[in-house]
């Protein structure tokens, strides 16, 4: 499975000891590793109901979750299973399957109510498991388990109120799994599916007192706060007896209604679990719900509520860093690879330095909630300063070459100096010959760099003294022949000069253009992904207001139906009143 972890048992990722929330480091290590994208599936409900069961079908296995055959619970914590996804390419399917609620042996339930937000926040299909039907105590479970005071949407809700969209745009899909369920579907002497049972039990009731007021409350969080509502029922799987031993027991030795009903969740799980994503459209990987679980777990030790934005942010400073670098590494690698010093020209090494455009694009692709664009920022800088950097490089190659080839060519000329040749009537003349004959050489010599120039008129300037001294004792040359020779000799420096000058003028002018491009295409790849995510952010909110609709609308047909029903009765019994009263008048 590439770039994925194929796990051959659990392990618990969150551990509840004494009280107290833990990570396990070996679960996150595994969890880095996968490079892909995640379904997550998080599994909640009371102890001794069957969870394990479910997480281990979804698995393909029959054993991994611990089962469990007494009244005691197994599962502490919440554990991880990470396999290859039936139906997704390239995703893998995380399991979590998490302590059971209302375990009389912990006393206190604190953790029950952490444990089943942490399952929220980091899934992205939720399953309530429960037992028999549904009633208002298993509402009450929900709401008890703190389905949305232990969990922040934003760090600071406008005027201190969290709006039910904002939960929405990240809760996961709700599945309801009713286990043991003994009741025919039916409604006034009509069939009706599983989510339609779930749909009439979430009705609320007219009123406002209290008594209204508790029994609506659970139902309007699930209501307004999962996006997606579905349910399952699961008749009993075997005789009483042997429920303990369901690990060892094939689908034929099973309620052939179980097995049916078994098959069909798998299924929908499969096939409509979406993947892990945050605000933004950010899709989540194994490295980014290792980074949840850590920023959740340790705000949760803190005392302080999780809160989905600050973990959002928290994990966009980590991964934009990692952008960053990720940017600058393919600069450099491209750079080394294209790259062969010393450049003839500075516009060629400037050229190449558009790969940055490459390593804008890695960046964009890789970050999000840039907040004030510190990391693109900080992008430009090091961009700026690997130019630099190169083109210091270039310099320092050109002057090491350019100084070599100046050995090498003007060698002969040294040697005649110090043998002699040129101190000697008529040697100056010999002595100008060569150094130009020698200065051609060099001039025609390819991939000297940045530096030809500088260096030769350095080395030439270094010279000047034994020029002149030759120059002095030439006798084949007058006073003001020789004084002419100086005049020349200094103006071709001073015209060597000007042209080291200019040159440098135009390779600043050339820096300083690059530099406008440079800041242009930062400019330029910002304002495509901020149309990007302006356009993803609308989607969110079109898909938030749209599912606030549904539920108003549904509230109205409710209240019509309700209406409606009211009316049908007072007609109803209108008419029984009308039929008493001919009665009683035919009979007088």
């Amino acid at each position: 499975m590439a770039s994925g972890v194929h796990m051959q048992e659990p392990q618990c990722l969150i551990e509840n000891i004494n009280g107290r929330l833990a990570v396990n480091p070996k679960a996150l290590k595994l969890l880095s590793a996968i490079k892909q994208p995640l379904v997550v599936v998080a599994i909640v409900g009371l102890y001794r109901t069957g969870k394990s069961y479910l997480m281990n079908k979804l698995a393909g296995k029959n054993k991994g979750f611990s089962l469990g055959s007494t009244v005691q619970s197994h599962t502490k914590g919440i554990w991880m299973w990470c396999v290859p996804h039936p139906k997704k390419r390239e995703h893998t399917l995380v399991l979590l399957d998490t302590e059971g609620l209302g375990d009389v042996e912990k006393g206190d339930n604190q953790n029950d109510s952490w444990i089943f937000a942490l399952a929220i926040l980091l899934s992205s299909t939720f399953v309530y498991n429960s037992m028999g039907t549904i009633n208002q105590q298993a509402m009450d479970q929900l709401q008890h388990s703190g389905l949305t005071e232990r969990i922040r949407a934003k760090s600071e809700p406008d005027e201190g109120i969290e709006d039910s969209a904002d939960f929405v745009s990240f809760f996961p899909d709700f599945v309801w799994t009713l286990r043991d369920f003994s009741l025919d579907l039916e409604t006034d002497g009509e069939s009706i599916t599983a989510d339609e049972y779930l749909e009439n039990s979430l009705k609320l009731k007219k009123g406002t007192s209290q008594k209204d007021k508790n029994f609506n409350l659970p139902r309007l969080c699930i209501r307004k706060f999962f996006p997606k509502k579905k349910c399952f029922i699961f008749d009993r799987p075997t005789q009483r007896k042997k429920l303990g031993q369901l690990e060892d027991l094939g689908d034929d030795e099973l309620d052939s209604e179980f097995v049916q009903q078994a098959a069909e969740f798998c299924s929908y799980i499969f096939l409509n679990s979406k993947t892990k994503t945050l605000s933004g459209g950010i899709k989540v990987t194994g490295p980014r719900l290792e980074t949840l679980v850590l920023t959740f777990v340790n705000t949760i030790s803190s005392g302080d509520l999780p809160c989905m934005e600050n973990a959002v942010l928290a994990l966009a400073e980590i991964e934009n860093s990692a952008a960053v670098q990720k940017a600058i590494a393919h600069y450099e690698q491209q750079m080394a690879e294209k790259l062969q010093l010393p450049t003839e020209t500075l516009q060629e090494l400037l050229d190449l330095h558009r790969v940055e455009k490459e390593a804008i694009d890695i960046f964009m692709k890789n970050s999000f909630k840039d907040e004030e664009n510190v990391f693109q920022k900080e992008l430009a800088t090091k961009l700026d300063k690997k130019r630099d950097e190169f083109c210091d490089q270039n310099v320092k190659a050109s002057s090491e070459r350019c100084s070599a080839l100046i050995k090498e060519i003007f060698s002969p000329l040294e040697e005649g100096v110090k043998q002699g040749l040129y101190s000697k009537s008529g040697g100056y003349r010999l002595y100008v010959e060569k150094k130009e004959e020698l200065k051609i050489k060099y001039l025609e010599t390819p991939r000297k760099g940045l530096q030809a120039e500088e260096i030769l008129q350095e080395y030439l300037k270094s010279k000047e003294s034994v020029g002149e001294a030759i120059l002095q004792t030439d006798q084949t040359l007058s006073e003001k022949e020789k004084q002419i020779e100086v005049e020349r000799v200094r103006a071709e420096a001073a015209q060597a000069a000007a042209k080291m000058l200019e040159e440098m003028q135009i390779r600043n002018q050339q820096i300083m253009e690059q530099k406008e491009k440079s800041y242009q295409e930062h400019v330029r790849q910002l304002a495509e992904k901020m149309e990007k995510d302006r356009a993803q952010m609308l989607e969110e909110q079109e898909r938030t207001m749209a599912l606030k609709l549904q539920e108003q609308a549904r509230l109205i047909q409710e209240g019509f139906q309700e209406e409606n029903r009211r009316l049908h009765n007072e007609i109803q019994n209108l008419q029984k009143k009308m039929k008493k009263s001919k009665k009683e008048c035919f009979l007088s």
